[in-house]
């Protein structure tokens, strides 16, 4: 990979308005559905060379013991350090939980709850080494089905930043309750996880407000819920562009998506590939499309991020 000072914007980390020590790569690597796999997947994510891992404390979907199982190997091994590695974790709602597999206490009142899942990420997350564990960003899984408990949720968060806890995230979130979270808070969103795809019409209003607030608006389901786009003019343009450069090997239409969804402003992108042949693939093509856009593909670029605006509705 290039270093930080030479790596094309396109694929460069962005760092945090509110907290601009903490950088976020732009791909992510999601660890849902992995469940015993999540040790083996991580390690070799890290070690084809993501630097931020996206998980939960939500047992029904995923495996965050193990996605910290898979870290500690990779730093055993001195592939990185903690300090190299961004880590995301949320807490999640009874709403999105398994009721017979809760890192948590049900009978337990709200901030009860949240310490409880906050204490047991934490201990997962300690590494050999190192002093205190931290977690670069606690998102909310999803907010509550009304907004005081959601904002007594956030403020049970916030004491914990900046010393256990970097930053805030949000996840499954409407605008209207994004925007409470900005104007309600001590502390307000440094992220911002929902899906991109034809059902919320692309979160138009949401990314927008997010590039206004300086938040980082993170897509998820991007190449699986959006079959239709990726047949879209300026993804298969691109695409055809693609096959031509032999330094770009894989999934042309999958990556010229991913490569038109970054290019929006303060986008950062999960992905959650099983292939460990394609975790590498994906970063080094990415990097080569950065370096392509910023040179010979200029004009090209400008024209597709044109028309795929357009096509997902953002003027």
């Amino acid at each position: 990979m290039a270093s930080l000072a030479s790596t094309p914007a396109l694929v460069a980390p962005m760092a945090f308005k509110n907290h601009p020590e903490t950088k976020i790569p732009k791909m992510v690597y999601g660890t849902a559905w992995k469940k015993d796999r999540s040790t083996d997947l991580v390690y070799q994510a890290i070690k084809s060379g993501f630097r931020a891992i996206d998980t939960a404390a939500q047992p029904r979907h995923y495996n965050e013991k193990g996605v910290a199982e898979g870290i500690a190997k990779a730093i055993s091994e001195g592939i990185l350090t903690r300090e190299d590695l961004y880590i995301q974790t949320k807490f999640t709602p009874p709403s999105g939980q398994d009721p017979n597999n809760l890192p948590y206490d049900l009978s337990h009142p709200i901030p009860q709850q949240i310490q409880t899942s906050i204490a047991s990420s934490l201990s997962n997350f300690t590494f050999p080494g190192q002093e205190e564990p931290y977690i670069d960003c606690l998102v909310l899984h999803s907010p509550y089905r009304n907004i005081e408990d959601t904002l007594l949720a956030w403020r049970t968060f916030e004491p914990y930043v900046p010393s256990k806890i970097r930053s805030l995230g949000i996840s499954n979130t409407t605008l209207p309750i994004l925007q409470s979270l900005v104007s309600s808070t001590n502390i307000p969103p440094s992220v911002c996880q929902n899906r991109f795809y034809p059902d919320t019409r692309y979160e138009v209003p949401l990314r927008s407000c997010c590039r206004e607030q300086g938040i980082i608006f993170q897509s998820f389901w991007t190449l699986t819920g959006n079959p239709g786009l990726v047949k879209s003019k300026p993804v298969m343009e691109m695409a055809e562009r693609l096959r031509g450069k032999r330094e770009v090997d894989g999934d042309d239409r999958a990556l010229a998506l991913y490569s038109l969804v970054l290019g929006l402003e303060g986008v950062s992108v999960l992905n959650g590939t099983t292939n460990q042949e394609r975790m590498m693939r994906d970063l080094l093509t990415l990097e080569a499309v950065g370096e392509l856009v910023q040179g010979e593909w200029k004009e090209l670029w400008d024209g597709w991020l044109r028309d795929f605006k357009v096509v997902i509705g953002e003027k």
